[in-house]
């Protein structure tokens, strides 16, 4: 089986700054893959080189058999990659003059040119399985922010994506809608959808994760299953990271 995602040796820059330093990673079809970390440790920047949001410097990067190449190359596979990569971000960029519906409809018909009708179709379908089907005609302002970071999973499942990347999705949500948004990630992770999820929800990460990464100061520190990674942590930043998060 192909694996989604390859990385090998990859090495990121901000100036001087050496953000990511030779990850190897690698991300098999039907994975669920948590990405720990303290803030500012990578992790976000990782997840954004997969769909060619970040240039990264050297080594090496496959996102389903295209290869995105390193900075100052010509990215002719950037387009194929962003049709099979839906992203879910912190904040839910919906479109605040196009209702609900014509925010999903909006890729499906400029992108892969599907009818109206049938974008609409879509849009309907995908609104009932985040389970904010009676909202499909109100704004974005109208809704809660947990309904809307539903209806930005909902966008990014109308382009038929073979991998979903989750940047912290429920990190700018009041703590009562937390749980509704990670309610529709563990239904994707259980339909088999391919996830890569940087997160801060721990609880989530033990439940869902296939496997867990835990990233310190740009590097892949540890990873494994989440019970070997958050039960029996091998390296002492894994464990003093683990003191800390788990306390709260």
């Amino acid at each position: 089986m192909t694996q989604i995602v390859k990385m090998q040796g990859l090495n990121k820059h901000f100036g001087e700054l050496h953000v990511l330093k030779e990850i190897d990673l690698s991300v098999e079809p039907g994975e669920v893959v948590v990405i720990i970390g303290a803030s500012g440790s990578g992790k976000s920047t990782l997840i954004r080189c997969v769909n060619g949001l970040e240039e990264y410097q050297s080594g090496q990067l496959l996102v389903d058999k295209e290869n995105l190449l390193p900075k100052g190359a010509s990215q002719k596979g950037l387009a194929t990659i962003r049709k099979q990569v839906g992203m879910v971000f912190q904040q839910f960029n919906l479109f605040p003059h196009l209702t609900v519906k014509k925010n999903i409809m909006l890729a499906p018909t400029k992108v892969k040119e599907v009818s109206d009708t049938d974008a609409a179709r879509l849009a309907d379908r995908l609104l009932d399985r985040v389970g904010i089907a009676t909202q499909a005609n109100k704004y974005p302002s109208q809704l809660s922010g947990g309904q809307q970071q539903r209806v930005a999973i909902a966008r990014a499942l109308a382009m038929d994506p073979r991998l979903m990347l989750f940047d912290e999705p429920t990190s700018a949500l009041d703590p009562e809608m937390i749980g509704e948004v990670l309610d529709v990630m563990r239904e994707l992770a259980k339909e088999g959808m391919t996830m890569m999820v940087v997160t801060h929800e721990m609880g989530f990460a033990r439940e869902v994760a296939d496997r867990v990464i835990y990233i310190h100061e740009g590097r892949i520190v540890e990873e494994g299953k989440p019970e070997a990674v958050f039960d029996n942590p091998q390296h002492e930043r894994t464990q003093a990271f683990l003191a800390r998060v788990l306390k709260h």
